[in-house]
């Protein structure tokens, strides 16, 4: 068994508040990073010391919650340190998700925005996007809210200048060199709008995956038409999950 974690990845503790501590790794957006954080997070959790509330992977920490009369934070760092500097295995298996869009028009407004700044068709942007694996580097901002790496770099877009108070639910975005998930709700956004999911990232009422992606998971987008949409949509709201999972290696 050898450590996947380089050399050159120290953890930085910083205190966030009585009942917190944030275990930083970097300042990037980095997949060896967010390997480093989900992979201390998965030893963590397994350990699980009596005190540990909470494990909160992003991007480029760990935010773990605790109880600090049981837990005093010093134990925690020592625990933190000692997984870390022992070697671990690398990730292994993910599921991959394929999740169906329907990309333009009034699902996703912004795609000729993005294109005619590209000096691309709306079709060579769908391609692009649609072509790529992303690795979800985390769950925030709102409940199913998923941020993805791995948008190619031929359509990095920034933000809009004037953001929108309201988007509406599973919008599919870019934001600089990130694309991402929405949620099943509005919420306001400065991104760009280039699609709709009819899949349900996050559902309360399920019994299973209430969020139905993890970090560490990937994702790989499927152009669908609208009346496919459609169809999929009266799914989602009967409850299937219209996402599908595959279960792949590395």
């Amino acid at each position: 068994m050898t450590s996947h974690h380089p050399a050159t990845l120290v953890p930085r503790f910083l205190n966030a508040g009585d009942g917190g501590l944030t275990v930083e790794f970097g300042s990037e957006i980095s997949e060896t990073v967010n390997i480093a954080v989900i992979a201390l997070g998965d030893r963590l959790a397994a350990r699980n010391p009596p005190g540990l509330l909470e494990i909160i992977p992003t991007y480029r920490s760990l935010l773990l919650l605790f109880d600090p009369v049981v837990l005093p934070r010093k134990t925690l760092m020592a625990e933190v340190e000692q997984l870390w500097s022992q070697p671990h295995a690398p990730a292994g298996r993910h599921t991959r998700w394929h999740v169906p869009v329907l990309y333009g028009g009034e699902a996703g407004i912004d795609l000729g925005v993005v294109a005619g700044l590209h000096g691309m068709t709306q079709d060579e942007v769908v391609a692009l996007h649609a072509g790529a694996d992303y690795r979800v580097y985390m769950i925030g901002f709102a409940p199913g809210f998923a941020y993805l790496g791995g948008l190619p770099a031929a359509i990095h877009t920034s933000r809009r200048t004037d953001p929108r108070m309201k988007i509406p639910s599973r919008s599919i975005s870019i934001g600089g060199q990130q694309t991402a998930v929405g949620p099943p709700l509005e919420i306001p956004s400065g991104w760009q709008l280039i699609g709709r999911t009819p899949a349900h990232s996050y559902d309360p009422t399920r019994t299973q995956r209430p969020f139905l992606f993890q970090p560490g998971d990937t994702i790989r987008f499927e152009p669908i038409s609208e009346s496919l949409y459609g169809q999929l949509r009266a799914a989602a709201l009967a409850g299937e999950l219209v996402a599908r999972p595959e279960d792949v290696d590395g």
